[in-house]
């Protein structure tokens, strides 16, 4: 029959699993799921490979692994029975392998590969299991992406409401699962994520679970990840949109936790796959749902750069973390992230000036140890530089970047000798040019701003700034490091533009060039001079080799260098 069917009170947990561990994880769901259960919640929904963490990668291809997981959710399963919580319906993402070697040989499945899946829990045990029908680029699940069929779409029907289930990238293809999803005409859909931050894709986001749920007449319930995972950082964000796709509830990006709604499911004749309870609905006051305000861009990158350093540091297990302090915009921008996210005593910052450093890099390193109260000290380095060069008699270039290597030596002994974790501070458009020295600028363990443009980080240390205004706070970036003309100082008056275009031009020519894939011909069409399109392009084609070597950073946008855009070390092609 159809109608309204009283609503199912829905917990959405938005959690930050840790890969590898899988007890960890299997703790924190246990304690969402109990604190959904004392709220009264029918159902909670974790996120996608929630048992593990994400993104597994090679792990996936380990058989003790593959069965730890495995093992992981049927244990998670009694144990919630055991607490008397049974009767909450559990959906969560873990990690499984196909068993069935006749149902999946015409497809080419082997016995043993991995399935990224979900699985249903209700009073102690597994009650159904969906395999993702759609599966990104993290890792070797690409190896099974034409083979892994899923079992078809997966519904289950709790106290009379049919609902659909689905993983991440299932809902995002307009062809695959959806149109099934649409045919088995749901009461609602609940869709369990992992899926990383970029820079804008909360706008889009929004848009397709709102036009998912116009397209199938019923509300989508969608549950994301959050934190930061090597490079990678998720952003939470879950939500939830009516059948009209208007907005119901959403949680905050970037905060761990569990919301509750309650959400008006439709009665529907769709022939349900597995069927939990019939039950009748007590009736009981109804939750305010909330919608947390959206983030602005700079928010959003501030948040997702602290979250990505945070959880590197944490998760490492490092106690603190380590950076050249050059008075320039990079280094402050880097360590006022690093201050927001570890704290000032975790912070220590080091001052090496050589020769040709100005007086104000210096005198602004301080400022901003100051304003920030980072732990910092001075270490000349002009006596190394010259004991190098009284043996080996660089010039030149060769002496420009033996000042880079003194400063890269001297972090690293200092993060031997006192346990911290090194921050690279170079960004987006010096590693697209090859403006970096390897084994000076360099080295690090992590590099928080190399997915961001130099514009970029000049927009991001104003905002910051701005917000430390508005909170009647000092701003923790010296206004003099953000107006200064930007200078490596390796020799006497160098500046970036004796090397590169201004930063505003190369950073319009470098994301036509990174970011959209656009050749030689089509940048020149957009209004750049030839010759200064030929010059960048070649530098970025020759820089590939550094990249490689460069430390992992958050990735906040679409094409990042790594994970998204590699190119042959060497090659000959010559658009």
């Amino acid at each position: 029959m159809a109608g309204d069917k009283g609503p199912l009170r829905l917990a959405l947990a938005q959690l930050n699993p840790i890969v590898g561990d899988i007890n960890g994880n299997c703790q924190r769901a246990f304690d969402a799921i109990a604190s959904a259960w004392r709220d009264g919640a029918h159902i909670i929904a974790l996120p996608e490979m929630m048992i593990t963490g994400y993104p597994v990668e090679d792990l996936a291809l380990r058989g003790d692994f593959r069965k730890a997981s495995r093992a992981a959710v049927e244990k998670l399963a009694s144990d919630i029975a055991a607490a008397g919580m049974g009767n909450i319906v559990v959906v969560i993402g873990y990690l499984d392998q196909n068993d069935y070697e006749s149902a999946h040989a015409r497809l080419g499945v082997p016995v043993g590969a991995p399935e990224n899946a979900l699985a249903v829990i209700y009073q102690g045990k597994i009650s159904a299991k969906y395999v993702k029908r759609h599966l990104p680029n993290y890792g070797v699940f690409d190896e099974f992406r034409n083979f892994v069929p899923g079992r078809g779409t997966l519904v289950v029907r709790l106290h009379g409401i049919d609902i659909a289930l689905a993983i991440c990238e299932d809902i995002w293809q307009d062809g695959g699962v959806m149109p099934e999803i649409a045919a088995r005409n749901p009461g609602i859909l609940l869709v369990i994520n992992g899926s990383p931050f970029e820079s804008d894709k909360d706008d889009s986001r929004e848009a397709l679970i709102s036009r998912r749920a116009r397209e199938i007449s019923a509300p989508v319930a969608y549950v994301n990840m959050v934190g930061g995972q090597d490079e990678l950082v998720f952003d939470g964000d879950s939500l939830v949109a009516n059948s009209m796709g208007e907005v119901l509830a959403r949680a905050p990006q970037f905060h761990e936790g569990t919301m509750l709604v309650d959400v008006q499911g439709r009665l529907r004749t769709s022939n349900p796959d597995v069927v939990i309870t019939d039950g009748e609905l007590a009736e009981y006051p109804l939750l305010t749902p909330r919608v947390a305000p959206a983030l602005d861009r700079g928010g959003e990158l501030w948040s997702a750069l602290v979250t990505g350093l945070r959880d590197y540091v944490a998760k490492g297990g490092f106690p603190s973390v380590l950076l050249g302090l050059s008075g320039g915009i990079d280094s402050a921008l880097v360590a006022a992230i690093a201050v927001d996210a570890l704290g000032a005593e975790r912070v220590y910052g080091v001052g090496m000036p050589s020769r040709y450093s100005s007086s104000h890099s210096l005198t602004d390193a301080a400022d901003l140890a100051a304003r920030t109260r980072l732990n910092y000290r001075v270490v000349e380095i002009e006596p190394m530089v010259a004991s190098y060069l009284l043996k080996l008699g660089f010039t030149g270039v060769a002496e420009e970047n033996l000042q880079a290597r003194v400063r890269g030596t001297t972090l690293m002994g200092i993060s031997n000798q006192e346990g911290h974790l090194v921050l690279a501070t170079g960004n987006k458009s010096e590693l697209a040019v090859g403006y970096s020295t390897i084994y000076g600028d360099a080295v690090g363990g992590y590099a928080p701003i190399k997915d961001l443009w130099k514009s970029a980080v000049w927009e991001l240390a104003r905002w910051r700034n701005q917000l430390a205004l508005s909170r009647g706070e000092v701003p923790p970036i010296p206004e003099s490091s953000i107006n200064k003309e930007p200078s490596a100082e390796l020799r006497p008056g160098q500046r970036d533009t004796d090397s590169l275009p201004d930063y505003p031009l190369l950073d319009r020519i470098l994301h036509r060039y990174v970011t959209l894939d656009h050749g030689f011909a089509q940048i020149v069409d957009a209004g750049f001079e030839p010759a200064l399109v030929a010059r960048i392009m070649k530098m970025v084609d020759r820089a590939e080799y550094k990249r490689r070597q460069y430390p992992p950073g958050t990735k906040v946008s679409a094409r990042n260098f790594g994970k998204d855009r590699r190119l042959p070390i060497i090659s000959k092609w010559a658009p």
